[in-house]
């Protein structure tokens, strides 16, 4: 049986090389679904309380700001690609909060780009994610490592 081909290989993040990667609007529903599982945190799920806080009203959790960045990123790029997972996140910096009807758009910057010296089918990547919202205000970065399967000799 063959081998998959996919578009991205570790050759392909190149130090500088920058990725769209599309965008997202999130509900204020989706905001309030998120937070009652995972960060229910009254400014992320009472609207009364969060109209009271600091914020002004209702925010979507940074975890959740982080998940939707990582749907974007796999769909974006990542289910194309030759990718083995990620040896670990360096830093998440929550900028602005990001509220109901805010639409993120994503793109992710190669840093760093490293061939294994261990294990020559593969390299790792560092890459800073960036998300803005519609008024092109940086809300999140994600600094983080990849690892990808080399392009295969043909």
């Amino acid at each position: 049986m063959a081998a998959k081909t996919y578009k991205w290989y570790f050759e392909d993040f190149v130090p500088g090389n920058i990725i769209q990667l599309g965008t997202r609007t999130v509900t204020e529903e989706e905001i309030l679904s998120f937070a009652r599982q995972f960060d229910p945190q009254p400014f992320h799920i009472d609207k009364d309380a969060a109209a009271a806080s600091i914020f002004g009203g209702v925010i979507a959790s940074g975890w959740h700001t982080c998940s939707m960045m990582m749907r974007l990123v796999v769909d974006g790029f990542i289910k194309d690609s030759a990718s083995m997972g990620s040896p670990g996140v360096e830093e998440i910096r929550w900028i602005l909060p990001v509220r109901p009807g805010d639409t993120l758009t994503v793109s992710i910057e190669t840093l760093e780009s490293t061939p294994s010296t261990s294990k020559p089918d593969r390299g790792v990547t560092l890459s800073m994610w960036k998300a803005f919202n519609q008024n092109g205000e940086l809300v999140a970065t994600i600094k983080g490592k990849g690892m990808f399967g080399r392009r295969p000799a043909n």
